[in-house]
């Protein structure tokens, strides 16, 4: 498949305040890229922006898919997104929480929810409501359901935050098990661990 966002001359702002300026990048896919720049430097609002969550101020983003332009407001079918920001439905169990999130767009490979829940290796907690999880369970299960998701975008904002070093192995692997045929973005403040599989780079503190 392939997949094409081009961003042209994009600029944000908040009431007075610039937070980046004339963003000019395209982004091909299959392939793995990286956004990096500190904490508040605007990485998470590009990525917002990208996934069409956000208006920019200025500029133009377009999304081509194998030779077609999509429109902005249908570019949710094609992404899933993973950010320690997003929040899940504390009241679902995890069996309800991925049957869910099926309702809405299927997983890669006809996955099951049993699967899946193998996958996350939380056979043990299949029942508990998330509200009964760590932070650490919390941010596992919004990486699985974007990772395993068959979307052909897929938008990670500092994937490893709050996982130990033996969870971060197992992102790691599930990158390299489920993103081949995906146009990735990862934002990141320099931590290498959840970016190493990204061959090109955009430093977002370029652009202030």
């Amino acid at each position: 498949m392939s997949l094409v966002i081009d961003l042209k001359n994009i600029s944000k702002r908040y009431n007075k305040q610039w937070i980046f300026k004339d963003i000019s990048f395209t982004f091909n896919g299959p392939a793995a890229y990286v956004i990096k720049g500190q904490n508040g430097s605007g990485k998470t609002t590009l990525l917002q922006l990208i996934s069409g969550n956000l208006q920019q101020s200025k500029g133009e983003i377009s999304y081509n898919i194998n030779g077609e332009n999509i429109f902005i407001e249908d570019v949710f079918n094609y992404v899933s997104y993973a950010s320690p920001y997003i929040e899940l439905y504390e009241e679902y169990t995890l069996i309800e929480t991925i049957n869910f999130q099926a309702s809405f767009k299927p997983f890669k490979n006809n996955l099951s929810t049993q699967e899946i829940i193998t996958i996350l290796n939380l056979e043990n907690a299949q029942d508990k409501t998330l509200k009964q999880f760590s932070t650490g369970m919390k941010q596992r299960v919004k990486l699985a359901l974007a990772i395993l998701c068959d979307a052909p975008i897929l938008l990670l904002d500092e994937p490893t935050s709050n996982l130990d070093k033996n969870i971060i192995k197992w992102y790691q692997q599930l990158i390299k098990d489920y993103t081949k045929d995906k146009l990735v973005i990862v934002c990141s403040n320099d931590n290498q661990e959840e970016y190493y599989f990204c061959t090109q780079e955009i430093n977002i503190e370029d652009y202030r």
